[in-house]
């Protein structure tokens, strides 16, 4: 790993835990403080390690809710982390890196050509670096778009190649997200298609010089996620995943009091963050922070 290694960093600190107990950690997203707070009482029910999960739309609409997250991970008695998911800014890289209590970031310059994601991941690793900040980049291209970044669904999308891995390990980043078939946002009627004897080679080729990561999780099946994690995969990027639960609950219950409506919503959202955390594995990892 590339952060220093007497600068302890949270998410690494978590994931190669995950790594050496071979179970899944989930990098769930959380776009205001009730879904954050279900998240965490989810996080400390289940005694599993978490990352927060933010992206950089939702840190500029709500800078606060960084502030938050990391209030509610130094007051757990879990381990947890907090990530910018996605960034593709690299002036707001550059700032949030200075300003905002992440713990790590996912330096995403995927839209650019091979050789220029390469070249600016490389020079924004080394800012994070300075910072005690680790850094996750996407090798290949993994198309679908998300919530405030940019929509790769009219570039083609790139399978990881071995030539690539090792590109980015050169990059000097500490978790590599592949592309083996996953995409951001629905899979449609077949389902995902990924493709696991890629994500066993990657994982076999990487060798423990950085941490896997696996995005585009929605539709997944708890057999899909299995397999992903037996192939290597430790951060397990969930949005619609578990924000559905909510998104459903509030639709079919607008009718409530606003205070029921949200109380109950947490509820709602905490149990299936819980479900999700037995899935992966997680579930009673978690020494005392």
């Amino acid at each position: 790993m590339t952060v220093p290694h007497d600068a302890k960093n949270r998410t690494l600190e978590i994931l190669k835990d995950a790594t050496k107990g071979k179970y899944g950690v989930l990098a769930a997203v959380a776009y205001n403080i009730e879904q954050l707070t279900a998240l965490v009482r989810a996080a400390e029910r289940k005694r599993s390690p978490l990352i927060l999960l933010l992206f950089p739309s939702t840190v500029k609409q709500l800078p606060t809710l960084a502030w938050a997250a990391r209030a509610a991970i130094e007051s757990a008695t879990v381990p947890l982390s907090l990530h910018l998911d996605h960034a593709q800014d690299e002036s707001q890289i550059r700032e949030i890196a200075v300003k905002l209590p992440f713990d790590s970031i996912m330096v995403d310059m995927s839209h650019y050509d091979h050789d220029e994601n390469l070249a600016k991941t490389k020079v924004l690793a080394k800012v994070c670096h300075e910072r005690g900040i680790a850094v996750e980049a996407e090798s290949g291209r993994i198309n679908g778009g998300e919530d405030g970044i940019a929509d790769t669904g009219e570039l083609e999308a790139l399978l990881t190649t071995p030539s690539e891995v090792e590109d980015f390990l050169g990059a000097n980043i500490d978790l590599l997200a592949p592309s083996i078939g996953n995409i951001h946002g629905d899979y449609g009627p077949r389902g995902p298609q990924l493709d696991y004897d890629r994500l066993d080679k990657i994982t076999e080729q990487v060798g423990g010089r950085v941490l896997m990561a696996l995005h585009g999780t929605n539709d997944f099946t708890p057999e899909i996620m299995h397999r992903c994690i037996e192939g290597g995969a430790v951060k397990l990027n969930v949005n619609k995943l578990l924000l559905e639960v909510w998104h459903n609950h509030l639709r079919a219950n607008a009718h409530l009091p606003q205070v029921q409506l949200i109380d109950e919503g947490m509820d709602v959202l905490q149990a299936e963050v819980e479900r999700w955390m037995d899935v992966v594995g997680s579930s009673g990892r978690a020494a005392e922070a």
